[in-house]
């Protein structure tokens, strides 16, 4: 019986949780999609049941944001119908879970940062296939932490970070929209929290909710970007653009800030350093040393 059970294996958080069970010599298992195919129900259910972990955490999602509006219908069943499988059946086995969603359940409008308690109304397919997993998980009863994120970023697999520094090895300017503001996240960051939720959940069931977990400072994309030149040394140029000018089939919220307030004082966990987050990842990719 593996002690933590984690729905994803090669996205950018469910790497990482991996390598920090590693380096903690945690009992932990991820199960990929040919062990867990979140678009066919049943089968989360039934991994929980065979392995009957202390604590789940769903680190697997649907994230292509712009193809989820023609693929709505598999965005929400991976990230609606399946997470709230998971939530009912560690509610029946008394197990807390933690689910990491997305601040794509807000409007995106106005400049205050987002408190978990405000109202959702998604913009786009995403954001509404992600709360529909938040309102299973909420119904289903269970014992859990479910962590509001932005802007993840890693040495692994596909994000902004790493989309900039290919577009800077053959362009020497780049347009980037500079009207969304929010927190870019490490990922690691992102499982350190995970783990940290989930191991507290166990012994304070009282804390279970809804929380964001985001990096600091907030800053438009096109400022991350320049920060992401500057810390790799290119020469690169960064133009800041507004949103209409980069319309893409998914509509992008402008105000992605996230108010991280309680998950500091309920967890202990206080927003990480975007900027020393993007130093280890890149590191991580061999262009730091």
């Amino acid at each position: 019986m593996n002690s933590l059970l984690v729905f994803g294996r090669t996205g950018q958080v469910a790497r990482e949780l991996q390598h920090l069970a590693e380096a903690q010599t945690l009992d932990l298992l991820a199960l990929g999609r040919e062990a867990a195919d979140l678009a066919q129900p049943g089968t989360c259910a039934a991994a929980i049941y065979a392995h009957r972990p202390r604590v789940v955490i769903n680190a697997a999602a649907y994230t292509a944001v712009d193809r989820a509006e023609e693929e709505e219908g598999l965005a929400t069943a991976i990230n609606g119908s399946a997470p709230a499988e998971m939530a009912e059946a560690c509610a029946a086995l008394d197990i807390p879970m933690v689910h990491i969603s997305t601040d794509y359940v807000f409007p995106g409008n106005g400049q205050a940062p987002w408190t978990p308690s405000d109202a959702t109304a998604p913009a786009n397919a995403y954001g509404r296939s992600k709360l529909v997993g938040e309102e299973g998980i909420r119904a289903s009863g269970v014992n859990h932490g479910i962590l509001r994120t932005s802007w993840v970023f890693s040495a692994h697999g596909a994000n902004f970070v790493k989309t900039m520094l290919r577009l800077s090895d053959t362009r020497d300017q780049i347009s980037v929209v500079d009207d969304q503001i929010g927190g870019p996240t490490p990922a690691r960051a992102i499982a350190a929290a995970c783990l940290s939720i989930a191991q507290q959940l166990q012994v304070a069931p009282s804390k279970s909710g809804t929380y964001h977990f985001s990096g600091e400072p907030d800053v438009s994309w096109c400022t991350f970007a320049g920060t992401i030149f500057e810390m790799s040394g290119r020469s690169t140029r960064v133009n800041g653009i507004p949103s209409s000018a980069y319309p893409t089939p998914a509509a992008r919220p402008l105000n992605s800030r996230l108010d991280c307030s309680a998950t500091s004082s309920e967890f202990g966990l206080p927003r990480p350093d975007w900027q020393a987050g993007l130093k280890d990842c890149l590191i991580d990719l061999g262009i730091l040393r």
